[in-house]
């Protein structure tokens, strides 16, 4: 795509840069450090080292203050470093300074997100999705980036005299995102209409924040094999699985998972996978127990629910990996204010079920822990909603339904 992204990341050494502003909490930059390591390392990249600055507000030109980038740069000297991730999106004039004072690459946690996308991506539909978003991210940047995307675009009349290069590409690309939007409209259409051709079966959605479990769970619940592994949005395609709870069918979908500062154009791009979420008639909020900020987690999917229009759906907090969550005992001397890592899971279910509208069960996907009890959970909900909806439907429970 240009020489700000990451397409040939594979071991490549990084350094990690993040601010703390002054509303933020002092752990928080570490803490959004440590998700971004994450994703680097999902990428393909090894990081060496995490420079945090405390900042009033970010330098308009560098982000961050002078003397933070010559710390930064004497590192980078020193240990061969190609490559710097900052946490926060960088405008082209700042990518371009920092670069500038750097000399190697610079890049944004947007831009590792768009790159691990386009790995990920398998179909037709999410590459498109994935293309179109880098396009748009990059548009807006191309002054100061080498970026050349094909060859002089041939035609009579298409080049004016004294036309630079940077116009040329930005012609190009306009181009590409008008024809890839297109290609995306054809590709919605088609999606909706498998959508509804899938006939009145109750429809359920996996939801919730990036590498919580929703693969493993949906493999659980429908005895198939969907692709599971301990990496960032290692799902981009919606798939879709028949599920049988007693004798009663529903249609399980599993859905990209969420993440801190998601793009602004993957969430458009994805706008059809995101459809799944819109039209089902459940919602299966799957949550990392063991994760420290899990709370957070939750309110950054509940408020990407609710921008998408699917805040009303009737949703199941699905707390998963009890298997993997540890607790510290508070010393009855400590003042230190009680966490979450200070209550035992007996606690965090009174918590939850107390201060939580949405039905909540505890369990571990992988172990099978409780995995009974969310089948029933399960049968009770889908049950309900398809008597409420074909009140007079006496094949529900025939073997011709369930087929």
């Amino acid at each position: 795509m240009g020489k700000n992204t990451v397409n040939k990341m594979d071991n490549e050494k990084a350094v990690l840069v993040g601010v703390s502003l002054k509303e933020d909490k002092e752990n928080k930059v570490a803490e959004f450090l440590d998700e971004l390591e994450f994703l680097a390392v999902t990428a393909g990249a090894i990081t060496l080292k995490k420079f945090t600055q405390r900042l009033y507000r970010p330098n308009p030109k560098t982000y961050v203050g002078s003397g933070k980038l010559e710390e930064i740069n004497i590192f980078n000297k020193e240990n061969e470093i190609s490559l710097v991730i900052f946490d926060d999106e960088l405008s082209a004039s700042q990518l371009r300074n920092i670069e500038k004072e750097l000399d190697c690459r610079v890049i944004d946690r947007t831009n590792l997100i768009l790159d691990i996308f386009a790995k990920r991506a398998q179909t037709a539909h999410a590459k498109t999705q994935v293309e179109l978003a880098q396009y748009q991210y990059v548009l807006p940047r191309l002054k100061g980036m080498w970026t050349h995307l094909e060859r002089q675009k041939g035609g009579i009349g298409l080049k004016g005299p004294g036309e630079k290069e940077i116009e040329t590409d930005r012609r190009i690309i306009r181009d590409k995102i008008t024809k890839l939007k297109k290609d995306l409209d054809k590709i919605d259409k088609q999606k909706a209409t498998q959508r509804k051709n899938r006939g009145r079966s109750i429809r359920v959605a996996l939801v919730g924040y990036t590498n919580v479990g929703k693969s493993t769970i949906m493999n659980v619940l429908s005895k198939s094999k969907v692709f599971a592994e301990n990496k960032l949005f290692a799902t981009l395609d919606t798939t879709v699985r028949k599920v049988v709870v007693q004798n009663l069918p529903f249609l399980l979908s599993d859905t990209v998972g969420f993440i801190r500062k998601l793009p602004h154009h993957l969430v458009e791009s994805f706008k059809s996978t995101l459809d799944e979420l819109r039209e089902s008639d459940l919602l299966l909020h799957v949550v990392d127990i063991s994760h420290g900020s899990f709370s957070e987690q939750i309110d950054i999917v509940q408020k990407t629910i609710h921008d998408i229009g699917a805040v009303d759906k009737p949703t199941f907090l699905i707390f998963n990996k009890i298997d993997a969550y540890t607790y510290v005992e508070k010393d009855e001397f400590d003042l230190t204010p009680v966490t979450s890592e200070n209550h035992n899971i007996e606690d965090l279910k009174k918590i939850w079920i107390a201060k939580s509208n949405s039905p909540c069960i505890f369990i571990s996907a992988k172990k099978k822990q409780n995995i009974d009890i969310l089948r029933k959970m399960l049968y009770d909900e889908v049950k309900k909603i398809h008597i409420t909806r074909y009140p007079y439907d006496d094949f529900l429970f025939s073997n011709e339904y369930i087929q």
